[in-house]
């Protein structure tokens, strides 16, 4: 599939998906989610070893910071105060929606560009947090930082301005129609957050950058595991039954 098409689809997808959850009771989320792992899993047979491995490191990676972060911290919370099941596969179709919009004839092109802009709409945002916006965004301003440095020095850098440019995107329109909110301040902290707030794509990032580290581990891992199976000695076949084991009882 080209990534410009694996791109619209699955912003379409999702488009659709927080909108429909904005009215659906709790068995018809789970529907929601089980649709959601169909289409992640169609979309991971299609991507290389190391790429499947770093999409489903971004799923591992970005379940725990959701859990931490809205059921125990509740930084945030979905309408029905839950982790909805599409959460968690939805995080690695943002990842391979971020790869693929990376990935795109323009984007390669220009990918300086694209970095360009991923940083400036950050740090505009972060800038608008701090002083126009009706709710002050301190919070999300301590995250840009890190995004910026993901940004300006890592070699993936084109695939982390498609993630920010995605999730974003995604941000802004789940929050506008309801289906998550963001807490007014960090809890026990007494640090004003936006909804969303401006940093929030850095721990996106952050979910990324660990799941590139871990990729070639679990690659290593699956590979000898599955070189282990077919060295394991098989057990013979015909082997002879033993004489007592044959003769018929009197």
């Amino acid at each position: 599939m080209k990534p410009a098409v694996a791109l619209l689809a699955i912003a379409a997808y999702l488009t659709a998906l927080l909108w429909v959850d904005r009215g659906v009771s709790y068995p018809q989320q789970l529907g929601l989610g089980a649709v959601t792992w169909v289409l992640l899993a169609a979309f991971l047979v299609r991507l290389s070893g190391e790429r499947r491995a770093q999409t489903l490191g971004v799923v591992a990676f970005a379940t725990v910071g959701e859990v931490t972060g809205s059921l125990i911290w509740g930084v945030y919370s979905y309408r029905l105060h839950n982790l909805p099941l599409f959460i968690p596969p939805a995080h690695g179709l943002v990842y391979v929606a971020g790869l693929s919009l990376s990935r795109t004839m323009l984007a390669r092109r220009h990918a300086s560009w694209l970095v360009v802009a991923a940083g400036a709409s950050a740090s505009v945002w972060c800038l608008l947090g701090l002083t126009v916006l009706a709710r002050k965004d301190v919070a999300g301003a301590l995250g840009v930082p890190l995004l910026l440095a993901f940004l300006w020095l890592s070699r993936n850098r084109a695939v982390y301005a498609g993630v920010f440019l995605v999730v974003a995107a995604l941000e802004l329109y789940g929050t506008a129609i309801g289906t998550w909110r963001w807490a007014e301040e960090l809890p026990g902290t007494g640090i004003p957050d936006g909804n969303p707030p401006s940093g929030v794509a850095s721990g996106y990032v952050w979910f990324d950058v660990m799941a590139m580290l871990c990729a070639p581990l679990l690659l290593h891992v699956g590979r000898a595991a599955t070189r282990a199976r077919r060295e394991a000695p098989q057990p013979e076949t015909g082997s002879a039954v033993p004489v007592a084991a044959r003769e018929p009882m009197l």
